[in-house]
């Protein structure tokens, strides 16, 4: 069983780090991105070329850049505008854009899985409880709760993050006060799209790569941003570590209904409080 809890605190860390990203988009731009899944495959696949030739630490880096450049594009060219417009627009173009996405990069790299190896000072087992467990998936754990404290501290403590936190409360007194939302917005878009690129490279040495790899882990994502309350960060990192052990322990005690149980767990929070578990903005 401490295996299992282990697993899950994994799976949970990882959905973080990626719903982090989903929940800053929103939190500035009020768009809810359908394409963040897109983001968090083109990123495993941006990284894993990078590492072919600088192995997994260059892989990482590069995958943050990429994808922190491709999110400010598609936030001057897609977000922007659909910042005020109809949800169900706002549905159908990030959805269309996660399938564009997928195209390219079958394409690209084709349709067959792919693999990215651990840095070697990552390899091996340590002793647990009488069972193995990888050191990569313990460091996994130990990447994400540095993103999100490194990402916190930015939120909380700089110049940059109160004019981040601002915006997400009330954008029009944020601009009358002489900042520019629109750059902080892009900025907060680039960040997010960085961090779904990040997600997608610490996935990769243990979930196998393919086009349909966002689809996959795109719904517990939306769970996560759900259960804890559109927008706010602290809130995900709860509901992310709680949606990991649920998923993993589930699918143990409960093969049977394992895959209805993130939509379980979310109703229940929801009906219990329907502002999520935060209920407030970053």
């Amino acid at each position: 069983m401490t295996i299992q809890i282990l697993n899950g605190l994994v799976y949970g860390s990882l959905l973080l780090v990626l719903a982090a990203g989903l929940a800053l988009i929103y939190g500035l731009r009020r768009v809810v991105n359908f394409g963040h899944g897109a983001f968090y495959m083109l990123g495993a696949y941006a990284g894993y070329t990078a590492a072919q030739a600088g192995g997994f630490w260059a892989g990482l880096a590069a995958s943050a850049v990429v994808l922190a450049l491709f999110g400010a594009v598609l936030d001057r060219l897609v977000f922007r505008a659909l910042q005020d417009r109809d949800p169900l627009v706002t549905v159908i173009v990030t959805f269309g854009l996660l399938l564009v996405i997928e195209d390219a990069v079958q394409w690209i790299w084709g349709t067959e899985g792919r693999s990215m190896d651990a840095p070697a000072l990552l390899a091996g087992s340590v002793a647990l409880g009488g069972d193995a467990f990888p050191v990569y998936r313990l460091a996994v754990i130990a990447m994400a709760a540095a993103l999100t404290a490194a990402l916190l501290a930015w939120l909380h403590r700089s110049r940059a993050g109160l004019f981040v936190r601002a915006a997400s409360l009330d954008p029009a007194i944020t601009a009358v006060q002489g900042v520019n939302t629109d750059a902080v917005a892009m900025l907060v878009t680039a960040l997010g799209a960085a961090l779904a690129g990040v997600s997608g490279v610490i996935a990769a040495p243990f979930l196998s790569l393919s086009p349909a790899m966002g689809g996959q882990i795109l719904v517990d994502c939306f769970v996560v941003v759900v259960v804890s309350g559109l927008g706010s960060l602290g809130g995900a990192a709860l509901a992310a570590l709680l949606l990991g052990q649920v998923q993993v322990l589930g699918a143990v005690l409960l093969p049977d209904i394992a895959a209805l149980i993130p939509f379980l767990t979310m109703a229940a929070v929801l009906l219990w409080r329907p502002t999520g578990l935060a209920g407030k903005r970053l």
